[in-house]
This record gives structure tokens, C-alpha cells and sequence, in this order.
């Protein structure tokens, strides 16, 4: 990840960089391997937020076609 400092503005760059690694999961990928998981656990987990998904795009998809 790549992130350019401006007129030496490292505050500015700092955050640049956060909102990049917020963007690709990051900061949720470090909560998530803090600890370990059990393979059912996480295929719970991952069942819940499929399921969390698919729910914000029908209602993404409802609220655009009017419904």
C-alpha cells in the first residue's frame, strides 16, 4: 500500500492510509486474527454476514426501484 506525504503533511498521509486499509478490511482482518477461531465458528460468522449482505443489497435494490 502506497500512501505520498505532501508539503511533509504526515498527518494528512496518516489518514489517507487509514481510510485505504479501512476500505480493504484491514483493521478487520487484525480484530479477527487476534485470537483463534474455530473452523465452525467461523463458518457461522461467515454464514451471518452472507446473510447481512444480502439483505442491505434488497434493501439497496428496493429503495433504488421503488418498491
Amino acid at each position: 500500500m502506497l500512501v505520498f506525504v505532501r508539503d511533509n503533511n504526515v498527518d494528512q498521509a496518516l489518514r489517507a492510509l487509514k481510510k485505504k486499509m479501512q476500505r480493504e478490511g484491514t483493521f478487520r482482518e487484525i480484530k479477527l486474527r487476534r485470537h483463534f477461531e474455530k473452523p465452525s465458528e467461523r463458518r457461522v460468522r461467515e454464514r451471518t454476514e452472507a446473510l447481512r449482505r444480502a439483505r442491505k443489497l434488497t434493501r439497496k435494490r428496493i429503495e433504488c426501484e421503488g418498491f
